[in-house]
C-alpha cells in the first residue's frame, strides 16, 4: 500500500472495516475472486485470509496463485485456485465445470478481472484485436460466468460485487475508447440485471472505483504522477460492502463529476478537438 499525498488523503477517504461484522457475514461462505494474482484481487485474498472462508482464486498466472494459497492457508482461510484466461472459451468451460463442482455453490462473486487500453483512434486502426479483447475480458466474460452461476448464487442467496470504474459515470475521454466502452458495456449489463437478481433473492454491489495503484496502469507513463487509490484501499471497500450490502459504493467527489459530465458536455465537445490538434502539432 503506497503512501497517499496530501491530495490523496482527501480524494480517498479511509474506509473504516468493522473486522467483526466481516466475519459474521462470510462466516462459511465460498467467495470467487477473479483477477486475482495480482493488484486489488489479490489484496482481496489476502485481506480475507483471516476469515473461515473458502476462496476461490481464479486468474492467468498458477504459479502466483498456487503461492498465495500456500500463504492465505496459514491462516484461517482454505483456497482453491484454478488457472485460466477468461477470455479463452475452453478455459471458461473448464473454469465453470470446476465451480459447479463445488459441494456448496458459490456465495459471493468478486467480478474484478479486467484489462485497460489507453491508445488513440489513429494508431488502432490496424488494431482491431485492442476492442475485441477488451471485450472479451470486461464484458463477455463476466457475462459468460454469471449466466453459469446464478442458479448456485440464488440458492445460497448470494451477492454479486462488480468492480467497475468512475469512467462510466463521466464523459467518456479520449484515448480510452475501447477499455471505457466495454467496461460501460457490463455496467450497464450489470445494472439492467440487478432488478430481477434482486428479485431472486441475490444481492448486486457496484463499486466505481477511481485510479488504482495497480500493475494494470504501469504501461501509462502519464498516471505514475497523478493521484492513485492504493490496492489495499480498494479491497477494503469491497469487503465492507460484503457486510453492508450497500449497492453502490464510489468516492464522494464523483457525483460533482456526475453533473459537469451533464453540464457541460457542450463544451467539453467543443473545446477537446482543438486541444489535440495542438497536442499532435
Amino acid at each position: 500500500m503506497h503512501n497517499y499525498n496530501i491530495w490523496e488523503k482527501v480524494l480517498f477517504l479511509p474506509t473504516v472495516l468493522d473486522k467483526k461484522k466481516l466475519a459474521n457475514s462470510v462466516q462459511g461462505k465460498t467467495i470467487v475472486i477473479t483477477g486475482a494474482s495480482s493488484g486489488i484481487g489479490e489484496q482481496v485474498a489476502y485481506l480475507l485470509a483471516d476469515f473461515n472462508v473458502h476462496l476461490i482464486l481464479v486468474a492467468r498466472r498458477g504459479e502466483k496463485l498456487q503461492n498465495m494459497k500456500q500463504e492465505i492457508e496459514k491462516k484461517a482461510a482454505k483456497v482453491s485456485f484454478f488457472q485460466a484466461d477468461l477470455r479463452d472459451t475452453d478455459e471458461m468451460e473448464g473454469f465453470l465445470t470446476f465451480l459447479h463442482q463445488q459441494p456448496v455453490g458459490v456465495d459471493v462473486m468478486v467480478n474484478n478481472a479486467g484489462l485497460s487500453i489507453r491508445r488513440s483512434i489513429m494508431d488502432s486502426l490496424d488494431r482491431y484485436h485492442d476492442f475485441t479483447r477488451t471485450m472479451a475480458i470486461n464484458y463477455y466474460a463476466p457475462v459468460r460466468l454469471l449466466l453459469s452461476v446464478i442458479p448456485q448464487l440464488k440458492q445460497n442467496n448470494g451477492q454479486i460485487i462488480n468492480i467497475s470504474t468512475i469512467n462510466t459515470s463521466l464523459i467518456p475521454i479520449p484515448y480510452w475508447a475501447a477499455y471505457q466502452a466495454s467496461k460501460s458495456a457490463f455496467d450497464t449489463w450489470f445494472r439492467s440485471a440487478a432488478p430481477e437478481l434482486n428479485a431472486l433473492g441475490i444481492l448486486t454491489t457496484s463499486i466505481y472505483l477511481p485510479l488504482v495503484k495497480t500493475p494494470m496502469i504501469l504501461p501509462t507513463a502519464a498516471y505514475q504522477n497523478m493521484p492513485a487509490m492504493s490496492p489495499g484501499h480498494a479491497a477494503q471497500m469491497i469487503a465492507k460492502s460484503m457486510y453492508t450490502k450497500r449497492k453502490n459504493m464510489m468516492p464522494w467527489w464523483l457525483i460533482f463529476g456526475q453533473l459537469a459530465s451533464i453540464f457541460c458536455r457542450g463544451l467539453w465537445e467543443r473545446v477537446i478537438p482543438g486541444r489535440l490538434r495542438k497536442r499532435r502539432k
